[in-house]
Protein backbone atom coordinates (compact mmCIF):
# COMPACT_ATOMS: atom_id res chain seq x y z
CA UNK A 1 0.00 0.00 0.00
CA UNK A 2 1.63 3.41 -1.43
CA UNK A 3 1.61 6.11 1.85
CA UNK A 4 0.48 9.37 1.94
CA UNK A 5 2.76 12.32 2.05
CA UNK A 6 1.63 13.18 5.80
CA UNK A 7 2.06 8.96 6.85
CA UNK A 8 5.39 8.72 4.58
CA UNK A 9 7.14 12.08 6.60
CA UNK A 10 5.75 10.31 10.15
CA UNK A 11 7.65 7.32 9.46
CA UNK A 12 10.24 8.80 8.49
CA UNK A 13 10.78 10.76 11.55
CA UNK A 14 10.83 8.26 13.67
CA UNK A 15 12.98 5.92 11.61
CA UNK A 16 15.14 9.05 12.32
CA UNK A 17 14.23 9.24 15.77
CA UNK A 18 15.35 5.64 16.37
CA UNK A 19 18.14 6.23 14.41
CA UNK A 20 20.15 8.37 16.58
CA UNK A 21 19.00 6.09 19.80
CA UNK A 22 15.46 7.69 20.82
CA UNK A 23 17.26 9.95 23.07
CA UNK A 24 15.36 11.21 26.12
CA UNK A 25 17.83 14.17 27.65
CA UNK A 26 19.11 17.08 25.72
CA UNK A 27 21.21 19.65 25.99
CA UNK A 28 19.41 22.53 24.84
CA UNK A 29 20.84 25.43 22.59
CA UNK A 30 22.05 28.50 24.33
CA UNK A 31 24.01 31.25 22.94
CA UNK A 32 27.55 31.30 24.28
CA UNK A 33 26.73 28.46 26.38
CA UNK A 34 25.89 25.08 24.51
CA UNK A 35 29.82 25.43 23.04
CA UNK A 36 31.67 21.76 21.80
CA UNK A 37 33.54 21.35 25.56
CA UNK A 38 30.18 22.15 27.71
CA UNK A 39 28.28 19.76 25.04
CA UNK A 40 31.11 16.98 26.09
CA UNK A 41 30.90 17.55 29.49
CA UNK A 42 26.95 17.03 29.41
CA UNK A 43 27.28 14.10 27.78
CA UNK A 44 29.85 12.38 29.85
CA UNK A 45 26.95 12.45 32.76
CA UNK A 46 24.10 11.23 31.36
CA UNK A 47 22.78 13.88 28.42
CA UNK A 48 21.70 11.61 24.98
CA UNK A 49 21.73 14.58 22.45
CA UNK A 50 22.77 18.03 22.27
CA UNK A 51 22.08 21.42 20.48
CA UNK A 52 24.61 23.82 19.30
CA UNK A 53 24.08 27.13 20.12
CA UNK A 54 21.79 29.50 18.08
CA UNK A 55 23.81 30.78 14.71
CA UNK A 56 23.48 33.66 12.74
CA UNK A 57 22.46 32.00 9.68
CA UNK A 58 23.84 35.03 6.81
CA UNK A 59 26.58 35.31 9.72
CA UNK A 60 27.54 31.69 9.03
CA UNK A 61 27.30 31.62 5.48
CA UNK A 62 29.11 34.39 4.50
CA UNK A 63 31.82 34.99 7.71
CA UNK A 64 34.25 32.43 7.79
CA UNK A 65 35.76 33.58 10.65
CA UNK A 66 32.06 33.56 12.68
CA UNK A 67 31.58 30.03 10.92
CA UNK A 68 35.09 28.32 12.43
CA UNK A 69 34.73 30.66 16.30
CA UNK A 70 31.15 29.53 16.51
CA UNK A 71 30.43 26.18 14.99
CA UNK A 72 32.89 23.01 16.29
CA UNK A 73 32.32 19.33 17.02
CA UNK A 74 33.97 16.37 16.82
CA UNK A 75 33.44 12.55 16.49
CA UNK A 76 31.77 12.34 20.28
CA UNK A 77 29.68 14.75 19.57
CA UNK A 78 26.47 12.80 18.58
CA UNK A 79 23.71 13.24 18.28
CA UNK A 80 24.06 16.25 17.33
CA UNK A 81 21.32 19.20 16.47
CA UNK A 82 22.50 22.39 15.13
CA UNK A 83 20.62 25.41 15.28
CA UNK A 84 20.09 28.24 12.91
CA UNK A 85 18.25 31.45 13.31
CA UNK A 86 16.64 33.00 9.73
CA UNK A 87 14.56 34.85 8.42
CA UNK A 88 15.26 34.28 4.67
CA UNK A 89 14.58 30.95 3.60
CA UNK A 90 17.63 30.70 0.88
CA UNK A 91 19.91 32.01 3.12
CA UNK A 92 19.12 29.63 5.92
CA UNK A 93 19.21 26.80 3.22
CA UNK A 94 22.82 27.28 2.37
CA UNK A 95 23.55 27.89 5.80
CA UNK A 96 22.56 24.35 6.64
CA UNK A 97 24.07 22.93 3.88
CA UNK A 98 27.20 23.63 5.05
CA UNK A 99 26.80 21.45 7.76
CA UNK A 100 24.47 18.71 7.24
CA UNK A 101 27.31 16.48 6.84
CA UNK A 102 28.63 17.18 10.57
CA UNK A 103 25.06 16.67 12.58
CA UNK A 104 22.21 14.16 12.64
CA UNK A 105 19.60 17.40 12.37
CA UNK A 106 19.36 21.21 11.76
CA UNK A 107 16.92 22.64 13.73
CA UNK A 108 14.87 25.99 13.21
CA UNK A 109 15.04 28.59 16.16
CA UNK A 110 11.28 29.95 16.56
CA UNK A 111 11.55 30.67 20.04
CA UNK A 112 13.83 32.98 21.32
CA UNK A 113 12.35 36.04 23.21
CA UNK A 114 15.25 38.35 23.75
CA UNK A 115 15.53 41.50 22.24
CA UNK A 116 18.60 40.47 19.86
CA UNK A 117 15.75 38.35 18.65
CA UNK A 118 13.19 41.20 18.00
CA UNK A 119 16.05 43.17 16.48
CA UNK A 120 17.39 40.68 13.78
CA UNK A 121 13.39 39.68 13.16
CA UNK A 122 14.23 35.97 13.89
CA UNK A 123 13.06 33.34 17.12
CA UNK A 124 9.59 34.08 18.40
CA UNK A 125 9.41 37.17 16.74
CA UNK A 126 8.32 35.28 13.17
CA UNK A 127 5.38 33.97 15.36
CA UNK A 128 3.29 36.31 13.42
CA UNK A 129 4.11 35.20 10.12
CA UNK A 130 3.03 31.73 9.53
CA UNK A 131 3.65 31.61 6.00
CA UNK A 132 7.12 32.99 6.45
CA UNK A 133 7.77 30.15 8.66
CA UNK A 134 6.53 27.63 6.65
CA UNK A 135 8.64 28.52 4.15
CA UNK A 136 11.99 27.96 6.13
CA UNK A 137 10.91 24.83 7.11
CA UNK A 138 9.78 23.39 3.34
CA UNK A 139 13.01 24.80 2.39
CA UNK A 140 15.34 22.64 4.82
CA UNK A 141 12.64 19.70 4.20
CA UNK A 142 13.13 20.56 0.61
CA UNK A 143 16.54 20.89 0.63
CA UNK A 144 19.18 18.83 3.46
CA UNK A 145 19.95 15.76 3.33
CA UNK A 146 19.39 15.36 6.81
CA UNK A 147 15.91 16.28 8.82
CA UNK A 148 14.97 19.50 9.91
CA UNK A 149 13.85 20.40 13.41
CA UNK A 150 12.31 23.51 15.39
CA UNK A 151 12.18 24.72 18.48
CA UNK A 152 8.89 27.02 19.27
CA UNK A 153 7.26 29.28 22.22
CA UNK A 154 3.15 28.70 22.74
CA UNK A 155 0.73 31.34 22.29
CA UNK A 156 -1.60 32.30 24.88
CA UNK A 157 -4.11 30.69 23.12
CA UNK A 158 -3.94 26.75 23.18
CA UNK A 159 -5.84 26.09 19.64
CA UNK A 160 -3.19 28.71 18.26
CA UNK A 161 -0.77 26.88 19.37
CA UNK A 162 -1.56 23.53 17.88
CA UNK A 163 -2.19 25.07 14.66
CA UNK A 164 0.71 26.27 14.61
CA UNK A 165 2.55 22.67 15.82
CA UNK A 166 0.57 21.30 13.26
CA UNK A 167 1.62 23.41 10.40
CA UNK A 168 5.24 22.79 11.02
CA UNK A 169 4.62 19.29 10.67
CA UNK A 170 2.82 19.85 7.65
CA UNK A 171 5.97 21.07 6.44
CA UNK A 172 8.55 19.09 7.14
CA UNK A 173 9.65 19.25 10.88
CA UNK A 174 10.96 15.83 12.22
CA UNK A 175 11.17 16.69 15.87
CA UNK A 176 8.95 19.72 17.56
CA UNK A 177 10.65 20.90 20.64
CA UNK A 178 8.46 22.81 23.10
CA UNK A 179 9.09 25.33 25.17
CA UNK A 180 6.17 25.91 27.49
CA UNK A 181 6.13 29.62 28.02
CA UNK A 182 5.19 32.52 25.94
CA UNK A 183 6.98 34.64 24.05
CA UNK A 184 6.27 37.28 26.63
CA UNK A 185 7.68 35.31 29.58
CA UNK A 186 10.80 35.43 29.63
CA UNK A 187 11.64 35.04 32.96
CA UNK A 188 12.12 31.15 33.55
CA UNK A 189 12.23 31.70 37.17
CA UNK A 190 9.09 34.18 37.72
CA UNK A 191 6.81 32.21 35.36
CA UNK A 192 6.44 28.33 35.07
CA UNK A 193 6.31 26.61 32.24
CA UNK A 194 3.07 25.09 31.58
CA UNK A 195 3.08 21.23 30.66
CA UNK A 196 -0.45 21.18 30.19
CA UNK A 197 0.22 22.54 26.49
CA UNK A 198 3.17 20.83 25.87
CA UNK A 199 0.84 17.50 26.59
CA UNK A 200 -1.72 19.27 24.08
CA UNK A 201 0.98 19.84 21.60
CA UNK A 202 2.22 16.11 21.95
CA UNK A 203 -1.27 14.58 21.49
CA UNK A 204 -2.03 16.45 18.60
CA UNK A 205 0.88 15.63 16.11
CA UNK A 206 2.63 12.53 15.18
CA UNK A 207 6.08 13.39 14.84
CA UNK A 208 8.38 13.30 18.38
CA UNK A 209 8.08 16.42 20.37
CA UNK A 210 10.42 17.39 23.28
CA UNK A 211 9.18 19.20 26.36
CA UNK A 212 11.28 22.42 27.92
CA UNK A 213 11.18 24.39 30.77
CA UNK A 214 10.63 23.42 34.22
CA UNK A 215 13.38 20.88 34.25
CA UNK A 216 15.77 21.52 37.87
CA UNK A 217 16.28 17.68 38.82
CA UNK A 218 16.24 14.55 37.10
CA UNK A 219 13.14 13.34 38.94
CA UNK A 220 11.16 16.51 36.99
CA UNK A 221 12.92 15.09 33.82
CA UNK A 222 10.61 11.85 34.45
CA UNK A 223 7.50 13.45 35.90
CA UNK A 224 7.58 15.47 32.63
CA UNK A 225 7.69 12.70 30.19
CA UNK A 226 5.32 10.61 32.60
CA UNK A 227 2.68 13.85 32.58
CA UNK A 228 3.24 14.98 29.17
CA UNK A 229 3.89 12.01 27.23
CA UNK A 230 7.08 13.23 25.45
CA UNK A 231 9.71 11.59 23.95
CA UNK A 232 12.43 13.67 25.68
CA UNK A 233 12.98 16.86 27.75
CA UNK A 234 15.63 19.50 27.21
CA UNK A 235 17.24 21.83 29.62
CA UNK A 236 19.10 24.80 29.50
CA UNK A 237 19.95 27.25 32.56
CA UNK A 238 19.35 23.87 34.84
CA UNK A 239 22.25 22.47 33.37
CA UNK A 240 24.64 25.61 33.14
CA UNK A 241 24.08 25.05 37.64
CA UNK A 242 24.81 21.65 37.05
CA UNK A 243 25.95 19.74 33.73
CA UNK A 244 25.44 16.20 35.51
CA UNK A 245 21.62 17.17 36.01
CA UNK A 246 20.72 14.11 33.49
CA UNK A 247 23.25 11.73 35.51
CA UNK A 248 21.71 8.55 36.92
CA UNK A 249 23.37 9.07 40.01
CA UNK A 250 21.76 12.00 40.58
CA UNK A 251 18.62 10.09 42.14
CA UNK A 252 20.99 7.90 44.23
CA UNK A 253 21.21 8.19 48.18
CA UNK A 254 24.15 11.24 48.49
CA UNK A 255 24.48 11.60 44.57
CA UNK A 256 22.41 15.04 45.13
CA UNK A 257 24.18 18.22 43.51
CA UNK A 258 25.94 20.28 46.02
CA UNK A 259 28.18 23.44 45.34
CA UNK A 260 30.68 21.28 45.86
CA UNK A 261 30.07 19.62 43.07
CA UNK A 262 30.51 22.64 41.06
CA UNK A 263 34.24 23.05 41.64
CA UNK A 264 35.11 19.22 40.46
CA UNK A 265 32.45 19.45 37.18
CA UNK A 266 34.54 22.74 36.28
CA UNK A 267 38.29 21.33 36.60
CA UNK A 268 36.63 18.69 34.08
CA UNK A 269 35.39 21.64 32.15
CA UNK A 270 38.43 23.23 31.73
CA UNK A 271 40.57 20.21 30.73
CA UNK A 272 37.47 20.03 27.92
CA UNK A 273 37.50 23.85 26.75
CA UNK A 274 41.71 23.39 26.60
CA UNK A 275 41.13 20.15 24.88
CA UNK A 276 38.35 21.92 22.42
CA UNK A 277 39.81 25.15 22.15
CA UNK A 278 36.84 27.61 23.82
CA UNK A 279 36.60 31.56 23.51
CA UNK A 280 37.30 32.90 26.92
CA UNK A 281 33.84 34.72 27.21
CA UNK A 282 32.26 31.26 27.01
CA UNK A 283 34.55 29.91 29.64
CA UNK A 284 34.26 32.76 32.04
CA UNK A 285 30.46 32.26 31.65
CA UNK A 286 30.98 28.60 32.56
CA UNK A 287 33.40 29.73 35.34
CA UNK A 288 30.87 31.60 37.05
CA UNK A 289 27.67 29.15 36.35
CA UNK A 290 29.84 26.58 38.15
CA UNK A 291 31.40 28.38 41.33
CA UNK A 292 29.59 31.25 41.29
CA UNK A 293 27.91 30.59 44.72
CA UNK A 294 31.14 30.23 46.24
CA UNK A 295 32.58 33.19 44.50
CA UNK A 296 29.68 35.24 46.54
CA UNK A 297 31.29 33.89 49.53
CA UNK A 298 35.02 34.73 48.50
CA UNK A 299 34.66 37.71 46.93
CA UNK A 300 38.37 38.36 46.28
CA UNK A 301 38.32 35.64 43.98
CA UNK A 302 35.35 36.37 42.63
CA UNK A 303 37.47 39.60 41.74
CA UNK A 304 40.14 37.37 40.19
CA UNK A 305 37.63 35.77 37.67
CA UNK A 306 36.58 39.49 36.58
CA UNK A 307 39.39 40.65 35.47
CA UNK A 308 39.24 41.35 31.56
CA UNK A 309 42.26 39.55 30.49
CA UNK A 310 41.53 35.76 32.21
CA UNK A 311 43.55 33.22 31.20
CA UNK A 312 43.11 29.42 32.00
CA UNK A 313 45.80 29.27 34.81
CA UNK A 314 43.99 32.36 36.54
CA UNK A 315 41.13 29.92 36.75
CA UNK A 316 43.30 26.56 38.04
CA UNK A 317 44.34 28.98 40.62
CA UNK A 318 41.18 30.03 42.32
CA UNK A 319 40.10 26.46 42.10
CA UNK A 320 43.01 25.24 43.74
CA UNK A 321 42.30 28.11 46.68
CA UNK A 322 38.53 26.65 46.83
CA UNK A 323 39.83 23.25 47.67
CA UNK A 324 41.84 24.77 50.45
CA UNK A 325 38.46 26.93 52.22
CA UNK A 326 35.93 25.04 51.66
CA UNK A 327 37.17 22.15 53.71
CA UNK A 328 38.05 25.19 56.56
CA UNK A 329 33.77 25.93 56.44
CA UNK A 330 33.36 22.75 57.69
CA UNK A 331 30.07 23.08 54.82
CA UNK A 332 29.14 21.85 51.30
CA UNK A 333 27.37 25.05 50.95
CA UNK A 334 28.63 29.09 50.49
CA UNK A 335 26.58 31.47 52.51
CA UNK A 336 27.03 35.05 50.54
CA UNK A 337 28.27 38.21 51.74
CA UNK A 338 25.53 40.23 49.66
CA UNK A 339 21.67 40.03 50.03
CA UNK A 340 19.64 37.96 47.67
CA UNK A 341 18.03 41.03 46.13
CA UNK A 342 21.49 42.11 45.24
CA UNK A 343 22.27 39.03 43.61
CA UNK A 344 19.82 39.00 41.78
CA UNK A 345 20.52 42.75 40.46
CA UNK A 346 23.78 40.97 39.39
CA UNK A 347 22.44 38.75 37.75
CA UNK A 348 19.94 40.64 35.89
CA UNK A 349 22.55 42.96 34.71
CA UNK A 350 25.08 40.13 33.84
CA UNK A 351 22.53 38.95 31.69
CA UNK A 352 21.59 42.07 29.98
CA UNK A 353 25.65 42.81 29.53
CA UNK A 354 25.61 39.28 27.79
CA UNK A 355 22.88 40.16 25.58
CA UNK A 356 24.17 43.58 24.66
CA UNK A 357 27.56 42.52 23.94
CA UNK A 358 25.89 39.16 21.93
CA UNK A 359 24.15 42.10 20.08
CA UNK A 360 26.58 44.08 19.33
CA UNK A 361 29.51 41.65 18.28
CA UNK A 362 26.00 40.55 15.45
CA UNK A 363 26.07 44.28 14.49
CA UNK A 364 29.62 44.99 14.29
CA UNK A 365 30.07 41.08 12.23
CA UNK A 366 26.62 42.37 9.83
CA UNK A 367 28.34 45.92 9.32
CA UNK A 368 31.76 44.44 8.04
CA UNK A 369 29.47 42.38 6.10
CA UNK A 370 27.66 45.11 4.47
CA UNK A 371 31.17 47.31 4.14
CA UNK A 372 32.66 44.36 2.16
CA UNK A 373 29.45 44.22 -0.24
CA UNK A 374 30.02 47.78 -0.67
CA UNK A 375 33.39 47.90 -1.38
CA UNK A 376 32.61 44.82 -3.88
CA UNK A 377 30.01 46.46 -5.81
CA UNK A 378 32.53 49.94 -6.15
CA UNK A 379 35.10 47.80 -7.56
CA UNK A 380 32.45 46.06 -10.25
CA UNK A 381 31.22 49.16 -11.06
CA UNK A 382 34.68 50.94 -11.37
CA UNK A 383 35.23 47.63 -13.67
CA UNK A 384 32.90 48.58 -15.81
CA UNK A 385 33.14 52.21 -16.02
CA UNK A 386 36.37 51.83 -17.29
CA UNK A 387 35.51 48.97 -20.17
CA UNK A 388 33.00 51.19 -21.28
CA UNK A 389 35.69 54.11 -21.94
CA UNK A 390 38.49 51.93 -23.44
CA UNK A 391 35.65 50.46 -26.01
CA UNK A 392 34.73 53.62 -26.77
Amino acid sequence: MTLSATDLHTQQAWEFWRKIGSPKYHVAPMVDQSELAFRQLCLRYGATAAYTPMLHSRLFLEDPKYRAEHFTTCPDDRPLFVQFCANNPSTLLQAAQLVQDHCDAVDINLGCPQRIARKGKYGAFLMEQMELIESLVTALAQGLKVPVTCKIRVFPELERTLTYARMLERAGCSVLAVHGRTREQKQAKAVRADWDIIKAVREAVSIPVLANGNIRHLQDVHDCIAYTGVQGVMSAESLLDDPALFWPQRLQPGGAYTAVEGVRLLKEYLDLAEQFPTPMRMVRGHTFGLIGPWLQEFTDLRDKINTLKLEFSMIREVIAELDVRIPQTGRSYPIPKISERALARMEREAALAGAVAEQNRQDTALASLLASSNKLTGQVQQAVQQKVELEA
